[in-house]
């Protein structure tokens, strides 16, 4: 991968700046090579990789090597895009929004710091894979429960700080307290950790004053070196209630009938539907089902949806706590949805620390085109009202057999929000597919702001955009972001662009792909 300059940035004074980063965390852990960079290339860009090239990457092992490295990078005017473990598939992986940005990589400090099962928390460093928290508490047999997202290959705090979720739930709301460094190197502990020998980091969100955890998440005024996360207890039973829902109308009702129980606390965690296809990327080619350049249509879909053995919605439903109370909530959750079918689900009892550990085999539904695969994810987030989350499928499926390509979605429920995860699949060899994925993903996102929904999360290359629809009072949230940004940060050099919000010293680069 060719060397890609930091916008205004000399060679020369490039060189002296990875030569300062190596004074402080070794010449080994500066990252320069082309191969090098390719390594920090988004793996499943829709569009070109040089949009969002890395010129280099440096490692850090410390808070300390941390504050050194942001002193280099103010004054050679570095711009750094920190990231935890760089897993960040379908939403730019490793890779930065602005070519010619230093990737500052977190992963080595992979410290598990603390795991109280009393209190039901950890403190983590960002290198802390969900395999690594996994084995260790199976390793220590502590009873607490993780939230699992499908890519188990990521990082816990990465992933918090990027609002992912599992069944579980946002895993944002679990964070409770945080370790950062700013612009100017200074550290800072927020919440209850501000006091010097506070107690109550971990176990208190708010502390005294403005609450800051939530202003570091999705943002660029900070490097995360230490995060504290919420655990739950394990459960003492489990019920998992196996939903297939034959016809895509199904929707509405299933919605009617859970959103309520979701909100009044009878299911703990997130209400999920997933279309058919989920159960064919992984196993199975496209070219196994269909040979069309078009969407897979319905017959073949009846073909798919027989040999796997599932519904057009599929979602285990899942009850868990006390055993009489998931007895209890059983009979509620049947009862209700008996109002509105009279189809039988299985019900499977489990102890309630029986649950599945992190894994990387969804990952293999990349190669549904064969080929170099690739995916990226169009994510709104709406009322969970059920007419309007079934005129949503509608409409985002329409859109998908427009541009020939294969509908896979998935809707969240958590009682008042429904968040629908759109997996868009495609090959990264076929450059007139990537086109009309490119053209889907943006008469999408016009869809959703004139319907008034946001998305919650997107890719690199579509960052400026969905901040757009953010519009309110002539987009008044983006500037007040980019003036505290300003004040923070004065060179500009965290994570420029990142969801739309742009330094002073970068501005120009808005919507520049």
């Amino acid at each position: 991968m060719n060397l890609i300059l930091p916008p205004g940035v000399s060679r020369a004074r490039f060189d002296q700046a990875l030569k300062a980063f190596a004074s402080v965390v070794g010449s080994e852990w500066v990252l320069a090579t082309d191969e090098d960079r390719e390594t920090y290339l988004d793996v499943y860009s829709p569009g070109r990789d040089t949009s969002h090239a890395a010129s280099a990457a440096v490692a850090p092992a410390t808070v300390e090597q941390v504050q050194a490295l942001l002193k280099i990078a103010n004054d050679y005017r570095i711009p750094l895009w920190p990231i935890s473990r760089g897993k960040n598939f379908g939403y730019g992986g490793a890779a930065p929004r602005m070519p010619g940005t230093v990737m500052l990589d977190m992963g080595r400090m992979n410290r598990i710091i603390e795991v109280n099962d009393q209190l039901g928390y950890c403190i983590l460093e960002p290198g802390v894979g969900f395999f690594d928290l996994w084995e260790h508490l199976k390793a220590n047999k502590i009873a607490l429960q993780m939230g699992i997202p499908g890519n188990g290959w990521g990082s816990v705090v990465g992933n918090a700080l990027e609002r992912g979720f599992s069944p579980a739930g946002d895993h944002s709301n679990n964070i409770c307290g945080l370790e950062i460094v700013l612009p100017n190197g200074e550290v800072v502990r927020t919440g209850m950790g501000a006091m010097g020998d506070g107690k109550a980091w971990p176990l208190f969100k708010h502390g005294f004053g403005p609450s800051w955890d939530q202003m570091v998440v999705q943002g660029n005024l900070a490097i995360v070196t230490k995060l504290c996360l919420w655990m739950k207890p394990a459960d003492e039973a489990a019920i998992s209630i196996e939903i297939k829902l034959p016809k895509p109308s199904d929707l509405q009702w299933y919605v009617e009938a859970l959103a309520p129980l979701r909100l009044q606390g009878v299911i703990d965690g997130l209400v999920r539907l997933t279309s058919y296809q989920a159960a064919a990327t992984v196993p199975t080619l496209r070219s196994q089902w269909h040979q069309g350049t078009d969407s897979i249509p319905d017959d073949v879909i009846a073909q798919m949806m027989q040999r796997m053995n599932v519904g057009w919605w599929n979602g285990p439903l899942r009850l868990a706590g006390f055993s009489d109370v998931c007895e209890a909530n059983l009979k509620r959750v049947l009862d209700r949805l008996a109002k509105f079918t009279r189809q039988e689900f299985p019900v499977t009892r489990m102890r309630g620390d029986a649950q599945p550990g992190p894994t990387t085999y969804p990952l293999q539904m990349v190669n549904w085109y064969g080929g170099r695969g690739g995916h990226i994810g169009y994510s709104p987030v709406m009322p969970a009202d059920p007419k309007l989350v079934q005129e949503q499928f509608e409409r985002t499926r329409r859109r998908y057999q427009q541009f020939g390509l294969d509908y896979s979605g998935t809707f969240y429920i958590d009682g008042r929000a429904a968040t629908n995860v759109n997996l868009i699949l495609y090959s990264k060899d076929d450059e007139e597919q990537k086109q009309r994925v490119r053209q889907l993903f943006e008469a999408l996102i016009k869809d959703a702001r004139e319907q008034g929904y946001g998305e919650y999360r997107t890719h690199l290359s579509y960052m400026d955009d969905v901040a757009a629809t953010y519009d309110f009072n002539r987009n008044a949230l983006l500037k007040l972001n980019e003036r505290v940004k300003d004040a923070i940060d004065p060179n500009g050099i965290i994570a420029p662009g990142r969801n739309g919000i742009w330094p002073k010293a970068y501005r120009a680069h808005r919507g520049v792909l």
